[in-house]
């Protein structure tokens, strides 16, 4: 469902990690572990979800560190949006099921 709004697999996977756990903090190398992409798509998104402000970037030594900016204007309602997005797509899972078996 969030691919509606949001184009990029890449960037959406970074958003609902960082919409889920707000609290979680992460590089590059770490989150591309995470959601299994190549790390330099990656960090185009991340630079750019920072230029729009969702997320903040800190930098220890040679390391960027990304977290969500909690002051971001949009987050509650984005949050929102990717549990429904979630929900909906695990009751789709289910009707599935239902019809199959």
């Amino acid at each position: 469902m969030l691919d509606i709004f949001i184009t990029s697999r890449v960037r959406r996977k970074i958003v609902v990690v960082f919409a889920k756990y707000p609290d979680f903090k992460t590089h590059v190398r770490a989150l591309s572990k995470l959601i299994k992409e190549d790390p330099g798509n990656i960090q185009r998104e991340l630079q750019r979800l920072e230029r729009g402000g969702f997320l903040l970037m800190t930098q220890k030594g040679n390391t960027k560190i990304y977290q969500m900016n909690k002051q971001f204007p949009l987050l509650k309602e984005l949050q929102s949006m990717v549990i429904k997005s979630q929900q909906m797509s695990k009751s789709k899972v289910n009707r599935t099921d239902k019809t199959i078996g």
